[in-house]
Order: structure tokens, then C-alpha cells, then sequence
């Protein structure tokens, strides 16, 4: 009987299986290689409770009637323990009956959390896989204890404690409570670099994530010791180098030292930069009949005799594929190759066209993201399911999520598919925080009151990506200003970014009158090239001018403000073009690059302005020093405003000021009425600025403290102002001129900037201030 030669083969030994799931651990007696089939006629489930028999039966793979081999019998065993309501679990044969005897784990009633400060109840349930009504063993248990520690090492404090604590109520269930003890915060102590000798410690320490303990730490939490932190800061570095000129870079090591009575971490950072190159001879050469190599020049971005790039070689093998793709041939890929000259410290770079493997992107996965929705991830492709496979274009896709600041981390890899000619694109991605709360300050509408502003913002706004930042501006004379912002970057599914802006401001700050200002504009933005955008605009602005106290009085205040009390409230309707142009390396600290803005503005669609106006700026940021990390700028503005009839509004014209020269009120400078001193604005202006700012002696680079120096000039000239018999003075142009200091002040509540400037050229009339705080401005 096939029963009896199957329990033969077993006698003597238990029939059990050594297993390790859920906690559960079972000695077992290896069974023999050979099975024989057997048959039972019914099942005896032994020990059971919570669990019921019926449950555990649907787990079995035997059934009464149904032949059965030692194999049926250990997947059973794993199928029971893989449910986690078992501690043991032993199946027998007696007979034609299969015995099943189980003890059970106790299930929990309720788990709680004491102790916890730092990290809430909420965040801790998410974190641990014990739950109420949810079976306990121990082994899930110690698990989750380390999933508590993980997640306080997060926020600095690797050193918490974290225990275990059950009581028995009822029924076989128990009460779970995690007791933390947080511990003290962990801090960075040290980070130190070893090996540089072009770079200062402080340009490295502003390159790398981590930044060392202050007395505002406890703000930022970039103090925070986190071992894959501190490996992507090993990146940070090698890219840094990599785009600075030295391809033989190598980070030797990177040495933690860990201080149990300060509960501090020291960071050491060990390099070999290697020489610094230029780029040599630049070529594009192709394997792929059929390309137009000539066409792809307009593409090269690394330039002979420039310093090496490889964030340049990167962007030009991008384009190059772009290209290539575009005259029909999706599967070419394009390979740099560098020959390095020695002797005169060149790099010369040859880009090879090759026909690239012939496969197609049969999926696209995202994970990792717990926040950012799919779709967002996705459009930075410029590439979907079915279509061919090209590595450029997937390293295109990684630099532009990656320059969303949406992710700490972003990984691209490819798996095989269901075919040889398939392959999967896997995205994991980690999301970090994209909200921020600040505080700021400025000036008020009319650049004579000091307003402090709160502003709060996100930039993944529901993890759509779209961004949102509304503020409230409050200060002395009744000043306020509210703002609000809302863009789409992806509009109709398009790379076209739209959206809106409400603007309201108050301002008593004047003696004889008091003004207002509510606008608001929608707007579209669309990229010509990786540096350049345009934007067009409308905007609807409404000017509200009331008189207070003896404002008829011509002594006290010109006609010309007389009429646009008597004409309030004004509207101008206008359409802007503007192009902007960036190359910067760090838009919250430049260092290196250009950033550049050139505006066309027609008004005139209604309203009670005409006009045409042009302005423009451009800043150019470039490395004074990289081992002192002294960062030069130099800023030219201009701008000229003509109406389409024969005057302008006082509104229509430019307010120049403390802004573009230090040193004067906004709106200090530049025609003014004579008898009153009313400033009118100008019709046309130029200024040029020159800035040198640094770190403090003494003061840690974390801190975000730097000094200033610079120098400022220019001029405000003409009026187009119907003068009412009214006599203005400082419609010729005069060169202002100021020299000063400042302290930058990159803090946790927002970019705070303080100036002292003393004015060296100006004009009796002008109307000087040598001291401005207000927001840092970086364009």
C-alpha cells in the first residue's frame, strides 16, 4: 500500500522542517532524497485557536483523497509559518490521518509607544510592522526595534535606546509597548578634508550635504551624521572635482570617528585631487552611415582650451543623441572618448557615433516614491513605453529629476524584459521635505518703510510638483504686502510652465498721502534651450492714491500728486515678453555662471497707461578665490520707458534707489519736484555694480555668515511726466556713486542681507540711506 511503504520511509524521524519565517524556528531530521506518494483520508488540526482549523487547512497543500509526497508536507509547514500567527508547527502521519499540531503566537491587543518626544506616535506606527489585532513573535519584535532606531538616526540621535514590554489581558492577547529613550542629539563635530590643495576647506564644506553642528543646527538638521548622507556626499565631491577641471580625482577614504561622551561624529574626508586639464582638440566622429556630423557642432559644449567639464561632456553626448535621433536613427549612441596629453595637461574629447544595441523600452517603473506621484516622475522622460531604447537620453532624464530638489536620491537602472529586444526602465527615487517657512524682510510699495514678511512655500504641492508660496509682509507706518504664487510646470501635458500671481501692498509712509497697489498677472514659461526660457505675461495692475492731512496744499504737495489723488484709482493693463538666460552653478549661492533678464513691456490694452518699456540685467558670478572661496559679481541694469502718446504716469516711470545703488532711499535718486521734493520716477536708467563677498574669519562656513564688498554707480535721467507747471530738477543724467559693506546672511528663517553704504557722488536733491536691511537678493 503506497500509505504505508511512504511511512516506512519516514519512521523514526519527526516530520518537521527547519524554518525561519515570522519569527518561528523548528529543529528538523533532514527527510530522505526519495518520496514516495501517499494518501489520507482526513486531517487532524491540533493546538489551534484564534486561528481556527478551517484557516489553517486552506493553508495546506495536502487534501484528504489527493496524493502527497515530503514536499507537500514542507511547504505546508512554510505556508503556516509564513502567516506569523505560529511559533511552532509539526506535521505527522498516524494512519490515513495527517496530524497537525500548532502553537500559536498571542495576538496583540494594542501597541503603544512611551517615551517618544522627537518622533511622534503617527510617524513610529508607520514605521513598525507590529500591529494591533496582528499576531507577536519575538523576532519581528527586535525587527522593529531596529526600524524605531533607524528612524531617530534620521534625525540625529543614533543613540537611542529602544526596549520591549508585554502584558497578558485576555484571551491569549497581550499589550506591546516600545519604551525610547531618545538620547542626546548626535552632532557633527569635525569635517575636515585632507589632500586639497586647490580648493579651501570652506568651498568643500559649501559643496558636500552635511554640514557641521552650530547653535542654529537644531533648525536645519543638516548636522545630522548619516552614513548614506555622508556617501552621497563621497559623490557630491568626486563630481564636484570631476567638473572642475580634474578627471584623476579619487577619494582615498572617508574616516568617521565617533566621540561617546561629546555623542559626536568627526568626518574626515582624504583625496588626491591630480593635475588640472583644459580641453584639448574637440571632434565627432560616427560608425552610423547616414549622419550628418556637420549638423552636430551647434552641439559641443566642451570648447578647446575651456577648463575640463564632465558635466559638459555629459550634456554634449545628450544633445549630440537628441540630434542623431532626430535624423533618424533612435538607436545610436554616442560615446566620449578622452585621450589625455600629459605634457601640456590637455584633454582631448572625441565623440563616437555608434549604432547602440537595437532594443525597446517595454516598461517604465517607479518606486521609491512615497509623496511624488508617477506622472511627475515620468514627464522628465522624453522617452515612453515602445519607444527605442537610447542610454543618453536616459541619463538626460536623471539630471532633470534630479534638479527638481524633490528627491535626496535618484537611481536609473535597466533589467531584462519579457524578450531579448525589451528592456525595463526601474526609477527609485527617495523623496525629501520640498516645504519651507521663512522669514524675511524688505521695503514697503513705496521703498521707505521697513516690512517683515512670512512667507511659506511648497514646491510639491500634493506631490503634483507644482509650486505654491503665499506670504504676509507687516511694518512700521501700516506698510503691508501679501503675495501669492501658483505654477504648473507641466501645462496641458506640455514642457510649458503657467501660472498666476496676486500681489496687495500698503504704504502710509508718506506725509501727505497714502498709496496702494493690487495686481496680478497670468503667465506662461517655455524653455528654448537648457539655459534659455521665455515668458510671456499679462498683468492687471490697479493704483489707489488718497490724500491725508493738508494735501491741497501746493507747499506741501505737488500738483502733479494733487492730480493722481483727484484721478485714483489708476489702471494699467499690460502684456510682458521677457527672456532668461542661467548658467549658474547654485541658484541659493552662486558661484560661477550668468544669470541674465531682458523685458518688453507693452501697455495700453485699456487702462490709463501707453507706454513701451525695455529693461534689462545680467549678472556675472565668477571665483575670486577658490581657496579663500572669495566669489567676485559684477551686475549691469538699464532701462528706458517712452509713452505711445505724449506723457507717462508717475507709476509708469523708474524708481531707482537703494536697491541698484546702495547708499540711497529707494526712489532717492532721479527727478523730483523742486518746491516739494516729490520724486517722479525716471524715464530712463543705468547702473553697474561690483561685489566681492566672503567667508568671516572665525565664523563656521555652516553658519551661512559672509561679508561683502562692493562698489555701485549709475544714473537716473528724464521725464516724460506732464509737469502741471510744476519745476522738477535732475532730469539730466549724473552719475551716483557709492562704496560699502554688507553681511549675507543665508539663515534658517530665509536669505537676510545688511548694508552700509556711504554715497561718494550725488546730487544735493537726492535723498540718501547708508543703512539697508532687507531680503538677499541674488538677482
Amino acid at each position: 500500500m503506497a500509505g504505508s511503504r511512504f511511512l516506512n520511509t519516514v519512521s523514526g524521524a519527526a516530520l518537521s522542517l527547519a524554518v525561519a519565517v515570522s519569527g518561528g524556528v523548528v529543529a528538523a531530521v533532514a527527510v530522505p532524497t526519495s518520496a514516495y506518494a501517499a494518501v489520507v483520508s482526513n486531517v487532524v488540526v491540533n493546538g489551534t485557536g484564534q486561528a481556527g482549523s478551517d484557516a489553517i487547512r486552506s493553508k495546506l497543500t495536502i487534501q484528504p483523497g489527493r496524493s502527497f509526497t515530503d514536499a507537500d508536507i514542507n511547504q505546508s509547514i512554510r505556508n503556516l509559518y509564513s502567516t506569523g500567527y505560529f511559533s511552532d508547527v509539526k506535521i505527522s502521519v498516524s494512519g490515513s490521518t495527517l496530524v497537525v499540531n500548532v502553537t500559536e503566537n498571542q495576538l496583540i491587543n494594542q501597541v503603544v509607544f512611551n517615551g517618544n518626544r522627537k518622533v511622534n506616535d503617527k510617524k513610529l506606527e508607520g514605521v513598525v510592522q507590529l500591529h494591533s489585532l496582528g499576531p507577536y513573535n519575538e523576532a519581528q519584535a527586535q525587527v522593529d526595534i531596529q526600524r524605531i532606531k533607524d528612524a531617530y538616526a534620521q534625525i540625529g540621535r543614533a543613540d537611542v535606546e529602544v526596549s520591549i514590554e508585554t502584558a497578558t489581558v485576555q484571551d491569549n492577547r497581550i499589550n506591546v509597548a516600545f519604551v525610547i529613550d531618545e538620547g542626546g542629539r548626535t552632532k557633527t563635530r569635525k569635517i575636515n578634508f585632507e589632500g586639497n590643495n586647490t580648493f579651501g576647506d570652506a568651498r568643500l564644506a559649501s559643496v558636500i550635504s552635511t554640514k557641521r553642528s552650530t547653535p542654529l543646527s537644531f533648525l536645519t538638521r543638516k548636522d545630522i551624521y548619516n552614513p548614506d548622507k555622508v556617501r552621497h556626499d563621497e559623490t557630491l565631491l568626486r563630481e564636484f572635482y570631476n567638473n572642475h577641471g580634474f578627471p584623476d580625482f579619487r577619494l582615498i577614504s572617508t574616516d568617521v570617528d565617533y566621540d561617546e561622551e561629546d555623542n559626536s561624529y568627526s568626518i574626515t574626508f582624504t583625496m588626491s585631487e591630480g593635475d588640472r586639464y583644459r580641453f584639448g582638440d574637440i571632434g565627432v566622429a560616427s560608425t552610423v552611415e547616414g549622419v550628418d556630423i556637420d549638423t552636430l557642432k551647434g552641439d559641443i559644449k566642451t570648447r578647446s582650451g575651456k577648463i575640463y567639464d564632465a558635466d559638459d561632456i555629459q550634456k554634449t553626448s545628450e544633445s549630440i543623441a537628441a540630434s542623431v535621433s532626430s535624423q533618424g536613427y533612435p538607436f545610436a549612441q554616442v560615446n566620449p572618448r578622452g585621450d589625455r596629453n600629459f605634457s601640456n595637461d590637455t584633454f582631448s574629447v572625441n565623440y563616437e557615433i555608434d549604432q547602440g544595441v537595437r532594443a525597446y523600452i517595454e516598461r517604465i517603473e517607479i518606486v521609491g516614491n512615497t509623496r511624488t506621484r508617477d506622472y511627475v516622475i515620468r514627464r522628465e522622460f522624453d522617452l515612453a513605453e515602445g519607444d527605442a531604447y537610447n542610454r543618453e537620453m536616459i541619463a538626460r532624464a536623471k539630471r532633470r529629476l534630479e534638479a527638481l530638489g524633490y528627491f535626496s536620491n535618484v537611481d536609473i537602472s535597466t533589467q531584462p524584459g519579457s524578450a531579448p529586444d525589451r528592456v525595463v526602465i526601474v526609477v527609485d527615487v527617495t523623496d525629501e521635505p520640498t516645504g519651507a517657512f521663512s522669514i524675511g524682510a524688505g521695503y514697503d510699495a513705496e521703498g521707505d518703510s521697513l516690512v517683515v514678511e512670512l512667507s511659506v512655500q511648497e514646491r510639491n504641492f500634493l506631490g503634483r510638483g507644482q509650486f505654491i508660496r503665499a506670504s504676509a509682509g507687516l511694518g512700521d507706518n501700516d506698510s503691508q504686502i501679501y503675495n501669492f504664487s501658483f505654477t504648473e510646470p507641466f501645462f496641458l501635458g506640455y514642457r510649458v510652465a503657467a501660472g498666476f500671481d496676486l500681489y496687495r501692498a500698503y504704504s502710509a509712509s508718506q506725509d501727505y498721502y497714502t498709496y496702494a497697489e493690487t495686481a496680478g498677472d497670468i503667465r506662461l514659461t517655455a524653455p528654448l534651450t537648457d539655459e534659455l526660457s521665455s515668458t510671456i505675461k499679462y498683468v492687471y495692475q490697479q493704483f489707489e492714491y488718497k490724500g491725508t492731512g493738508d494735501w491741497q496744499n501746493p507747499n506741501n504737495l505737488s500738483p502733479i500728486f494733487q492730480n493722481l489723488i483727484d484721478g485714483s484709482p489708476w489702471t494699467v493693463s499690460s502684456v510682458e515678453q521677457a527672456f532668461n538666460f542661467s548658467s549658474v552653478d547654485n541658484y541659493q549661492q552662486p558661484r560661477e555662471g550668468i544669470l541674465a533678464n531682458l523685458t518688453n513691456t507693452v501697455a495700453g490694452l485699456g487702462g490709463d497707461s501707453h507706454y513701451y518699456a525695455l529693461t534689462g540685467k545680467v549678472r556675472w558670478y565668477q571665483m575670486i578665490s577658490d581657496q579663500a572661496d572669495i566669489i567676485g559679481s559684477l551686475t549691469a541694469r538699464g532701462g528706458l520707458v517712452t509713452p505711445f502718446d505724449s506723457n507717462l504716469n508717475v507709476f509708469d516711470q523708474f524708481t531707482i534707489g537703494g536697491q541698484e545703488i546702495r547708499g540711497f532711499k529707494q526712489n532717492g535718486l532721479g527727478p523730483r519736484t523742486v518746491q516739494q521734493g516729490d520724486a517722479l520716477g525716471s524715464q530712463y536708467y543705468t547702473t553697474i555694480s561690483a561685489e566681492a563677498n566672503f567667508p568671516l574669519p572665525g565664523i563656521p562656513e555652516d553658519i551661512n555668515l559672509r561679508g561683502a564688498a562692493y562698489v555701485d554707480a549709475g544714473s537716473a535721467w528724464g521725464n516724460a511726466v506732464e509737469l502741471a507747471n510744476t519745476a522738477i530738477e535732475g532730469t539730466d543724467f549724473s552719475i551716483r556713486a557709492s562704496g560699502g559693506v554688507g553681511l549675507i546672511w543665508n539663515s534658517p528663517f530665509g536669505d537676510l542681507r545688511f548694508d552700509y553704504a556711504i554715497p561718494f557722488a550725488k546730487e544735493d536733491f537726492d535723498e540718501t540711506q547708508r543703512f539697508r536691511f532687507g531680503i538677499a537678493n541674488t538677482f
